[in-house]
């Protein structure tokens, strides 16, 4: 029988605070167990992977706060305040984050999506005497909350949104799957040159004739050329940031691309573009199938400029509004759309291979893409185009799919968030 009371976080578990290993031991990290820090990303309900791990004595030093899977946790510092992931394995956590290990009377579901409902109580929770605000474990076991207390309705109202999740992750799994098919095919034809010949076999482990180029200082396949990407562009739309609201001429409404959006629209991460007002006049700077949108000013001391993002008509349909590019990014129109997904993986690969931190300057201590000396001084391999033809309509079938899963995973984020607040606050009865 349903049953509500205001409780406090003490009464619902056990909260562990972190701690980060001493700098006297810097063998404490190692590749043991997941380290968490605020700066993981908490976009999903687990979190399946750290960015930093610790050896075995790392844990051994910190065995007191080892949270065990399925704890709950809370970012309580700073502009990541309130975030709220579930551990999939035994971890350890900063100082930065609570975690509670929910006792036998709560579904541990249950008090994720509850405290999920409440991220603004937890942000506001936060002491104000420092300069950076800070939930301490005291304030954190001290904050109450209007809870279900029959643990048979406590997992009716989690079933709903747990079946959502699911559905969510399952979504994101395959496309992780396909993104990685793409990507060993590419590197497959275009990096190993183990394309098909014309038998349909191998073409360097066949025995295909390679052609030293003192430009790339390697060797390539006969027949093959060398180029740079500025071959590849026919034109530039520069970024545009117009205004918060509607008014005077700035009157067409648009979602705007960040450096920050462009992970979550390849599908690694959220996005959340602003809604922008644009000039009329400036429509032409609106993203159109086979645009690129990279990312010229941004990065940071462990990450390059240079994120990118390739703007299929896939991605377009994702979005009921027009895009464009803010400031920060520069879209780049093709000559040839057979080119399309040959630039972008490219330019991931060498992205990824950290080539183009020899690309950046800087200005007013902010790191800027050298773009246009990268598009036209950096030698890249010309593959022949019916090879290129190849690969754009495989990858188009898997942008496709991978697209149709984040338009349905928007969906069901909305579906979601509509019913947390109904289902934690006792609005609605699951039957």
């Amino acid at each position: 029988m349903s049953k509500w009371k205001e409780v406090s976080l003490s009464k619902i578990g056990k909260t562990i605070t972190g701690k980060t290993p001493s700098s006297q031991y810097p063998e404490d990290f190692g590749d043991e167990m997941p380290f968490i820090t605020p700066s993981d990303s908490f976009e999903k309900k687990y979190m399946n992977k750290s960015d930093r791990f610790l050896s075995r004595s790392g844990s051994d030093r910190l065995k007191d706060k080892i949270i065990s899977p399925n704890s709950i946790m809370v970012t309580c510092i700073g502009s990541a305040m309130g975030k709220v992931a579930k551990n999939s394995l035994p971890s350890v956590t900063n100082q930065q984050i609570n975690s509670i290990i929910v006792n036998e009377n709560f579904d541990s579901d249950y008090i994720y999506y509850l405290l999920k409902n409440n991220y603004t109580v937890l942000r506001n929770a936060a002491s104000g005497s420092t300069a950076i605000p800070i939930l301490n474990k005291t304030d954190f076991d001290n904050l109450r909350f209007k809870v279900e207390l029959d643990l048979n309705e406590q997992r009716k109202m989690v079933s709903i949104l747990s079946t959502i999740d699911d559905k969510i992750e399952t979504n994101n799994q395959i496309n992780q799957e396909l993104e990685a098919m793409a990507k060993t095919l590419y590197d497959y034809w275009f990096v190993q040159f183990d394309f098909p010949d014309q038998n349909g076999k191998p073409y360097k482990s066949s025995g295909g004739k390679m052609v030293y180029h003192p430009e790339l200082k390697r060797e390539i396949p006969e027949g093959w050329g060398v180029t740079t990407f500025s071959s590849w562009i026919s034109d530039n739309k520069t970024g545009d940031w117009g205004k918060e609201t509607s008014e005077g001429n700035y009157t067409l409404e648009v979602d705007c691309i960040r450096g920050a959006d462009i992970n979550g629209l390849s599908g690694n991460g959220k996005t959340d573009m602003p809604t922008r007002f644009i000039l009329e006049k400036n429509k032409n700077k609106l993203l159109t199938d086979f645009d690129i949108v990279i990312e010229i000013s941004g990065g940071s001391p462990t990450q390059s400029t240079g994120r990118i993002v390739g703007i299929s008509e896939n991605v377009l349909n994702r979005f009921d509004l027009p895009l464009i590019c803010s400031n920060f990014c520069k879209a780049v129109s093709l000559k040839e759309q057979e080119t399309f997904y040959n630039f972008v993986y490219e330019w991931k690969n060498l992205y990824d291979n950290g080539v183009l931190f020899s690309w950046e300057g800087k200005t007013s201590g902010i790191k800027n893409l050298l773009f246009d000396s990268f598009v036209t001084n950096y030698h890249i391999a010309q593959p022949p185009i019916d090879l290129m033809k190849q690969f754009f309509d495989y990858a188009s079938s898997v942008d496709k799919k991978t697209q149709l899963l984040l338009k349905q995973n928007q969906e069901l984020t909305q579906l979601r968030d509509w019913l947390l607040p109904m289902l934690m606050n006792g609005q609605v009865k699951v039957e």
